[in-house]
């Protein structure tokens, strides 16, 4: 017999009443709860009209979660709102649901693989996807350290995978499930066969999973990117723009031509010439008549006699 959670709020059968999903259309963390719930049997209505952006701002909305982000689901005794909690509450819905797992052990390993998709797996594509969508600033350095952070989480959930069909013992439970939707916005947009092919057991566990039939009537047909999404301008900061008033046509300003200008006096556009040095007095005095290499010649033959 299943363990009982800690995050087991009722024992409710499959026929729970009025759940309604509060989400935008697409939203992958909205499939986790909307395919727990196929495997469960539990009803689960989509909020109508629905509108990312409107609706999630409205009193009613920050009411049932205050951040106003989505999922939210609106249960008969109260909203719940994050993912994987949803997902969770739908699960323990039903008695001894086999999503998680015949054993305290396979419950905690459940656990486990829950936690190292959301910390390892879904922040990495994070990180390297949405900047490449325009929601959040594209800085190669931080795209480069998310890529090599998701390989090395890929290559661990690859050697695991390499001699298990699934995650946790031998069918499909919530860890599964989770897993198989936070890998997805990576196979549709940045995870191509060529980055896969490091990851072969990865690559056929992602596909088993959402061929699945519950998978499959929730997600509808996969397809995998042929090559990496190209980089969008980013649409964080963005401001709207404000409507264009209309301003009074200025009349445009009359060039006034400048008068030549009066060619300045040669002197001083000139470089003045030097000025004469004035005559060393000496200058004065008549050429003399000693020669001097003949001085020297005499100096040098007779300097030892010179005091």
């Amino acid at each position: 017999m299943l363990p009982r959670s800690p995050y087991k709020i009722h024992d409710r059968e499959c026929d729970t009443p009025h759940n309604v999903l509060h989400a935008g259309e697409g939203n992958k963390n909205a499939f986790k709860v909307l395919i727990a719930a196929e495997y469960s049997g539990v009803q689960i209505e989509l909020a109508q009209n629905f509108e990312m952006g409107v609706s999630n701002k409205t009193p009613e909305f920050i009411k049932m979660n205050p951040i106003g982000k989505v999922p939210v689901l609106e249960t008969p005794d109260g909203p719940i709102f994050e993912s994987n909690a949803i997902a969770r509450y739908v699960t323990c819905s039903k008695s001894d649901n086999p999503l998680y797992g015949s054993s305290l052990m396979e419950y905690a390993l459940i656990e486990q693989w829950i936690d190292f998709s959301l910390m390892e797996i879904d922040k990495n594509i994070s990180r390297w996807l949405y900047p490449r969508l325009g929601y959040g600033l594209y800085l190669p350095p931080v795209e480069e350290a998310a890529i090599s952070a998701l390989k090395r989480a890929l290559g661990a959930l690859n050697t695991h995978l390499a001699s298990n069909t699934f995650l946790v013992g031998h069918a499909v439970t919530l860890a599964d499930i989770i897993m198989a939707c936070n890998l997805s916005p990576g196979f549709s947009y940045v995870m191509t066969k060529t980055f896969m092919a490091e990851f072969p057991h990865v690559e056929r566990y992602f596909w088993t999973m959402v061929n699945q039939p519950n998978f499959y009537k929730i997600l509808g047909e996969v397809k995998q990117a042929e090559k990496v999404i190209p980089i969008a301008p980013s649409k964080k900061f963005v401001q709207p723009k404000e409507a264009s008033k209309s301003k009074p046509k200025e009349e445009p300003k009359k060039e006034v031509k400048k008068e030549a200008e009066k060619p300045k006096a040669e002197a001083v556009e000139e470089e003045e010439a030097p000025k004469p040095k004035p005559k060393n007095p000496l200058d004065l005095l008549p050429p003399s008549k000693m020669i001097l290499d003949d001085w020297k010649r005499l100096y040098s033959k007779y300097q030892d006699q010179f005091p």
